[in-house]
């Protein structure tokens, strides 16, 4: 049985000819770049993906913040403008990610490959100044795989495909929460072979990045311990996150770095920690049927807020760190001196899950996600009484190996108007319905996805 959806506004409905306009055109724009079956050159590889959708959504308001790029956790982001109209509003988002491969045989069982890869998103880097994989690896199937350099997590790349992507839960699930996203070039990972474990298969990784080496005072710290167990029809991914002095933040498609973007700011700061526990699984019911979902386990330490570029005389140009969780009505002097608001130490705990149905060339899914209330001891409000339920269906027809199609609707809901839960990058992650403007809202969507 499906799970219950919000009726569908009128505004929404009345879009479906803009989408499937926009689809087409995507459709028509896949097709002329039909796929190939051999993008190799020697020991040189090209794969990659093209996606659109086009999505419409009831009760978003792009305007509504005063200041709109100060980020959720300061203080000046809470302000609304009284009065600003809000309603249905129509997305489009293009993400192309082409991966570079070079792969060699040294002989004697051994190999070495490299791997680059970025993401572009309506245009632009998706994360702008850094790559998704730069890395090379050394593999051997007795002793395991040795890679080095820049490269994604498996705590959001797991959460995000096959996951979240699988039942329309991508960003609601996979880019939220405590942990980080992407890696820096100095980064190191190692893969074990595959272990034979109670007639099954588990793999087991450690990864570890120094993040920004200029902050010498907060030294980062990123340590992944990742563990998959597979046997028959069912997977297991586990992911352990511990981290010190990256960025504050609840975003889990972020990368790994320092509290700031800045060095300069390190003999001003406390340092600050923050990692995620999450257990993935799927089971493969039957040929027809497969089941999936995940729970994760949130905490951070907090981090203070404080100026580390004053005013200028007459200016309110102040310039502040990246914070998390403050009670913007005390200030406390931090260990380097410096007067702060502080931060406060937090948990939470979010949860998704969902089930596929497939025939033929069809395949139609329904899914949960919740991001839970927060526990800490701040005083102020700051998004730790709210909670937020977002309930997805779709359905994908594929019209051959390499070219997908779909549709999807779902919605939106939070325990009531205010800040978003802890574990929410923004007020309106994953679907534009801001929890300070409104308790629900829906959408519908259309798009295609191309792989090569």
């Amino acid at each position: 049985m499906p799970f219950p959806l919000g009726p569908l506004s009128k505004s929404s409905r009345q879009v479906s000819a803009f989408l499937l306009t926009t689809l087409v055109g995507a459709l028509a724009h896949a097709y002329d770049y039909g796929p190939a079956d051999n993008y190799q050159w020697g020991p040189f590889t090209l794969n990659g993906f093209a996606k659109f959708e086009a999505t419409s959504t009831s009760n978003t308001c792009s305007n509504c913040q005063r200041f709109p790029t100060a980020s959720k956790d300061e203080s000046w982001a809470d302000e609304l403008i009284p009065g600003t109209p809000y309603g249905t509003s129509q997305q489009g988002t293009l993400l192309i990610q082409p991966w570079l491969g070079a792969h060699f045989n040294l002989g004697e069982g051994f190999k070495l490959d490299g791997l680059a890869s970025q993401r572009w998103r309506n245009g632009n880097e998706d994360i702008p100044g850094f790559l998704y994989e730069e890395n090379a690896a050394l593999s051997h199937e007795d002793y395991g795989r040795l890679a080095v350099g820049a490269m994604t997590t498996r705590g959001w790349s797991l959460a995000d495909y096959p996951y979240g992507t699988f039942l329309g839960q991508a960003y609601f699930w996979g880019a939220a929460g405590a942990g980080y996203g992407l890696l820096k070039t100095d980064s190191v990972r190692y893969t074990t072979p595959h272990l034979d474990v109670l007639d099954g298969d588990l793999v087991l990784e450690t990864s570890y990045s120094g993040g920004n080496r200029s902050f010498t005072k907060n030294k980062p710290s990123f340590w992944e311990f990742y563990a998959q167990y597979h046997q028959g029809d069912l997977v297991l991914d586990g992911v352990v996150q511990s981290t010190r002095n990256g960025t504050p933040s609840a975003w889990s498609h972020g990368p790994f770095t320092g509290l700031t973007p800045f060095p300069a700011n390190d003999s001003l700061l406390s340092g600050s920690g923050q990692g995620i526990e999450m257990l993935l699984a799927r089971y493969q019911v039957n040929p027809s049927l497969e089941v999936s979902g995940g729970v994760r386990h949130n905490h951070w330490s907090g981090a203070d807020a404080c100026i580390v570029v004053p005013s200028q005389p007459g200016q309110n140009d102040a310039q502040w760190n990246d914070m998390f969780n403050v009670d913007w009505n005390q200030t406390v002097v931090n260990s380097a001196g410096t007067t702060c608001s502080p931060g406060y130490a937090a948990k939470s705990n979010d949860l998704m899950g969902g089930a596929r149905y497939f025939y033929e060339r069809w395949e139609a899914y329904a899914s949960l996600g919740y991001l839970g209330k927060g526990t800490t001891n701040n005083p102020e409000e700051r998004g730790q009484s709210n909670w937020a339920l977002m309930g997805t269906t779709g359905i994908r027809y594929n019209m051959s190996r390499y070219w997908q199609v779909y549709g999807y609707t779902g919605f939106v809901r939070y325990g009531h108007l205010g800040l978003a839960p802890l574990s929410m990058p923004s007020n309106s992650a994953g679907t534009n319905v801001d929890s300070r403007v409104a308790t629900f809202g829906d959408f519908v969507g259309l798009g295609t996805v191309y792989a090569f």
